[in-house]
């Protein structure tokens, strides 16, 4: 990747319109990203952030804030996550996307290029969305250009009336995952539309200019493959390119330092990275370290580096449950010390830090009050601020061993970051149970001299033979999700 960027860059999500309100009552007045005070922006950013992704920034539709409005389900959802809810707090989907434009609640473009300057000036990137596989039912686009939308007829709406809705005369489909319901606050693009596909490379590039990388909603949507089995015969005849390396071909043409992000799902990470995208989200990863054990982690880990490299690796974001909910008792900490230290992109999210539990639907411009767990921050802000340049060098996985009448040497996983000798050893225990294993460190090179290892988590020091860890390796004994992060040089 020849952009500028660090190699491993460490994104940070800010769910921006919520962000900005509780600026707001802090300072006690409406605020923009304009306006936002310097104080403030050098108290969210955290350390060894190499970018910042404002989420939620477009113009939100109308239309689909009436969608929002009237769905049951969508009030539950709401009311649940902010049980003191007024009508205010309803501001509409940042992904039923009315204009790429930035919402002029949030400052307007010139908001956005005075927010991207604060974060210029402290060395920091910014990282901007775009939805290619739908719009809001008033984008400009429904009425002017239908060749873009996937189109039906009456038998269709028959047929499905929750999948189609009337506008400009025509019967368009509603943007669905297809396997999921349809979404009824969206229109529906067809991937396979020259015309669509023009637009989509000139808003990349029209976004691209306005920031350094850019996250593209469900990418995996818009392949050949899965646009065809979405939509069958709707969609029309199948292009002989695929959709994104003819989009991205284009942008590079004009924005060839912009870097690209794919939401993806369903194991198409390896399709994307090689149709153009620098990173794909590690959603395998997310789903072992919050749900598996760590045989599970351990395979998905021995993937090739040339993969590795281009995933983007976390335990939360705006679609995901708080990691402090999903990952309980201690559980979310041996997850951030994993996705922290391991190759590829590393993304956290704003409130993560603080132990947020609530999950806050993205229609809504206010979080609720809740707790900060001070504890939880302070191992964060230790973690972020030892990690920062650690990733240097080569990343090897570390075998882990035991004895006959000890299985939970299996429960640990270890890798290194090493030249001739490892600089760093980092140990995860992913069990709710103490483990103990040896940590089989093969560089002849330890050998002959002393070392020491200072845990940069919790300050202890342990100085070690380097003929023995040479032959017999290290030994540790973790607590239930407990975790070295060991820094190594000569005693």
């Amino acid at each position: 990747m020849s952009t500028g960027w660090p190699a491993a860059p460490v994104v940070y999500e800010i769910d921006t319109w919520p962000w900005l309100e509780g600026v707001a009552t802090r300072v006690g007045h409406p605020v923009t990203l304009a306006d936002v005070p310097e104080e403030i922006w050098d108290e969210t950013l955290p350390p060894g952030a190499d970018a910042v992704w404002l989420m939620g920034v477009w113009e939100r539709s109308p239309a689909g804030l009436v969608v929002a409005r009237a769905n049951e389900d969508l009030q539950r959802s709401f009311h649940e996550a902010l049980p003191d809810m007024r009508p205010a707090d309803l501001v509409g989907s940042p992904y039923c996307v009315r204009r790429y434009r930035v919402d002029q609640h949030l400052g307007g473009p010139g908001g956005l290029a005075a927010a991207r300057a604060e974060l210029a000036r402290r060395g920091l990137r910014l990282v901007l969305d775009y939805v290619p596989n739908h719009v809001a039912p008033d984008h400009p686009a429904v009425a002017e250009e239908p060749d873009w939308f996937v189109l039906g007829d009456e038998t269709d709406e028959r047929k499905e009336p929750a999948g189609w809705f009337r506008a400009a005369g025509r019967i368009l489909a509603h943007g669905r995952d297809p396997y999921f319901p349809p979404w009824p606050d969206v229109a529906q693009l067809n991937a396979f539309s020259p015309g669509m596909r023009q637009a989509t490379a000139a808003a990349l590039a029209d976004i691209a200019a306005q920031c350094d990388g850019i996250r593209c909603d469900m990418a995996m949507l818009l392949t050949n493959d899965v646009f065809a089995r979405t939509w069958g015969e709707h969609a029309g005849s199948r292009p002989a390119e695929e959709f994104w390396p003819a989009v991205i071909g284009a942008v590079r043409e004009h924005r060839p330092e912009v870097v690209l992000i794919a939401e993806a799902y369903w194991d198409m990470e390896w399709t994307l990275q090689q149709q153009g995208f620098d990173f794909c989200y590690d959603k395998r990863l997310y789903d072992r370290l919050a749900h598996e054990d760590a045989a599970a982690v351990r395979g998905h880990l021995a993937a090739g580096l040339d993969y590795q490299d281009k995933l983007i690796r976390f335990i939360e974001n705006h679609d995901e449950p708080r990691a402090a909910t999903a990952l309980p008792g201690g559980r979310d900490r041996a997850a951030a010390v994993a996705v922290a230290t391991l190759p590829g992109a590393t993304l956290w999210h704003e409130g993560e830090f603080e132990g947020r539990h609530v999950h806050l639907p993205v229609f809504l411009s206010r979080f609720p009050d809740e707790p900060v767990d001070e504890d939880l921050q302070a191992f964060y802000r230790r973690l972020l601020a030892v990690v920062a340049g650690m990733r240097r060098g080569e990343w090897t996985m570390i075998d882990s061993e035991g004895w006959p009448d000890n299985p939970t040497h299996a429960d640990v996983v270890a890798w290194a970051w090493h030249d001739d000798v490892p600089h760093h050893v980092i140990a995860v225990n992913l069990a709710d149970h103490p483990s103990q294993a040896r940590l089989m460190l093969r560089w002849p090179a330890l050998a002959g001299r002393r070392w020491r290892l200072i845990d940069l988590l919790d300050g202890r020091v342990f100085d070690r033979d380097g003929d023995q860890l040479a032959t017999d390796g290290l030994y540790v004994d973790l607590p239930p999700w407990g975790q070295h992060l060991l820094a190594v040089a000569p005693a």
